[in-house]
């Protein structure tokens, strides 16, 4: 079982960035995929998903309309498309799976995740 994410960088405001999430077969095929982001002093905080069947996406307030979840199967990879980003966007982002096959937007909701990927935004 294993997540890796990639793609995180430095990007001025306005930019956007590609992240990716490498899954495992079993993960990619079985669960729901998130991402969650955590900025230094605050809490890991729900970003997006999309479940198991790529059928549905969810997104928190502060992305939506911004960042859009989309997979690839044949690559076993989710990515993560971030556009007009702003300085509060600044994080350090996870991907992670959930055997929950709608919506998931908690922590203790997601099975696995992968190691973090920072990204940072320069107003």
């Amino acid at each position: 079982v294993q997540l890796q994410a990639s793609g995180g960088g430095l990007v001025q405001a306005g930019g956007s960035l590609r992240l990716s999430c490498a899954a495992s077969g079993r993960i990619f095929s079985s669960y729901g995929k998130g991402w969650f982001r955590q900025a230094p002093g605050k809490e890991r905080e729900f970003v997006g998903l999309i479940t198991w069947n790529g059928r549905s996406t969810y997104y928190a307030d502060s992305v939506r309309g911004r960042f859009a979840i989309s997979r690839d199967s044949g690559k076993n990879t989710v990515s993560l498309l971030m556009n007009d980003l702003n300085a509060e966007d600044t994080a350090v982002y996870y991907c992670a799976a959930t055997r929950f096959s709608g919506e998931a937007l908690k922590v203790y909701e997601y099975d696995y995740w992968g190691q973090g990927t920072q990204v940072t935004v320069s107003s």
